[in-house]
């Protein structure tokens, strides 16, 4: 099959395109820069040139794939510069939808996020659930609007698109918050871990296999969680240290105090540049909030699998810390 694919240069993409050209799949991904994409290329992987807020730099490469593959997004969590995150989010889904509509593409898989639920309270949420309240940060609302005011409208006018919700997606160099906060408590530099916080945690592979999944054997217009096993942050911490042998943050706050936290640090933030970690966009996205969904329906019609937690954790943990030249526990 001929795949065309943004965000191949990502850390979901990049797995997905390993695991595509795997199977023997043609593969065509939409980079910035052919130059900094080396290592797609070596894969055997057709590069073009683009960029997911340019509709007309993608007509061309997908025109006549058998699927589109839409991984591309903004993902950042506590930065002052917000201004791609609509262009990309919902601009870019835009785009593809808009393009698959008028090249007749057959398929297509769109990755959203357990991310736009914001906060589950607790509870284990199935696709039905639509939040409706304030966004924790600018990553969920404008993903959020992707997935509700881009992607679902072009569904219900008849386009074949399938979306998949990740989790928290951990693994080896993950760029994102998840990736940040790891590495900071291997290095001994993380102050705390909310009380109450939790998400469902998913490896990178997993993930990616569960976008191949969905493009093959998912429903047209369904939407499919890939959420993995809920966990608390505090109790991924300390199976961290399970594995590790690093003690984990001792301080807990509570979500109010976290809010409160927040709140001093955008005060602070207009003349200190805090790291993105310590923001107050990423406190507050972190303040007692749940990210919870269950992968039931996955499971049931993609006959979607994940590790566990511990699996997903030691081989994320091991690597990282290899980095770091520091030994993983005996």
């Amino acid at each position: 099959m001929k795949y065309f694919m943004t965000g191949a240069t990502g850390f979901i993409g990049s797995r997905l395109v390993r695991q595509l050209r795997d199977a023997n799949h043609e593969v065509i991904a939409l980079v910035r820069s052919p130059v900094r994409a080396k290592d797609l290329a070596d894969l055997g992987v057709m590069l073009a040139e683009g960029d997911v807020t340019d509709k007309e730099s993608m007509r061309a490469p997908m025109t006549g794939v058998d699927g589109v593959f839409h991984v591309a997004g903004w993902y950042k969590v506590g930065v002052r510069n917000k201004t791609q995150a609509e262009a990309i989010n919902i601009d870019g889904t835009r785009n593809v939808c808009e393009l698959m509509k008028e090249l007749k593409t057959p398929r297509g898989v769109y990755t959203s996020t357990l991310g736009i639920f914001d906060d589950t309270h607790g509870e284990l949420k199935d696709e039905s659930y639509i939040y409706q309240g304030k966004h924790v940060s600018k990553y969920a609302e404008t993903k959020w609007r992707a997935h509700h005011e881009v992607a679902m409208p072009a569904i219900n006018a008849g386009l074949p698109l399938i979306i998949v919700q990740p989790g928290a997606v951990i693994g080896p160099d993950d760029p994102s918050t998840v990736g940040q906060t790891i590495r900071l408590y291997l290095r001994g530099f993380l102050p705390l871990s909310p009380a109450k916080s939790g998400y469902c945690w998913t490896h990178v592979d997993d993930q990616a296999r569960g976008c191949i999944l969905a493009m093959e054997k998912g429903r047209p217009g369904e939407t499919y969680i890939l959420g993995g096993p809920p966990s608390t942050l505090i109790d991924m911490l300390a199976l961290a240290e399970k594995i590790t042998g690093i003690r984990p943050p001792v301080l807990h706050p509570p979500p109010a105090l976290m809010r409160a936290m927040a709140v001093l640090q955008d005060i602070t933030g207009l003349i200190i540049a805090w790291p993105d970690t310590f923001a107050g966009e990423t406190l507050r996205a972190g303040a007692g909030v749940t990210n919870w969904g269950t992968s039931a329906r996955a499971e049931r019609e993609l006959s979607w699998t994940y590790r566990s937690l511990e699996e997903s954790l030691r081989d994320t943990l091991a690597y990282e810390l290899r980095k770091m030249g520091k030994p993983m526990k005996a």
